[in-house]
C-alpha cells in the first residue's frame, strides 16, 4: 500500500482562515492503493456553502494532484476554526 499525505498551501496557509478542513482521497494503484490526506484553514466567499467549499477544496486538490482525479473520499470534514 502506498500512502502519501500532503498540506495544501497558499494564501491560506500564510495566514489562518475562518474555516480548517480536512480531506482524504483514496485510489486504487497498482496492487494496492493510494491515499492522501489535505489539511488547512480556508475562508468562504460570502454565501458559500459546505457543498460550495467541498466542490471548491476537491477541485483544487485534484488540480494540483492530478494522479487523484477520480479518487474516492474517505474522510471530510469542515469546521469553524474557532476554539
Amino acid at each position: 500500500m502506498t500512502t502519501k499525505t500532503q498540506q495544501t498551501t497558499g494564501p491560506a496557509a500564510q495566514q489562518q482562515g475562518s474555516h480548517h478542513f480536512i480531506l482524504t482521497l483514496q485510489k486504487p494503484h497498482g496492487g494496492g492503493f493510494i491515499s492522501a490526506t489535505f489539511a488547512n484553514t480556508f475562508t468562504p466567499r460570502p454565501g458559500d456553502t459546505r457543498a460550495d467549499l467541498y466542490e471548491v477544496l476537491r477541485k483544487e486538490i485534484t488540480q494540483a494532484h492530478p494522479e487523484l482525479s477520480d479518487a474516492n473520499v474517505m474522510f471530510f470534514s469542515l469546521e469553524p476554526n474557532g476554539l
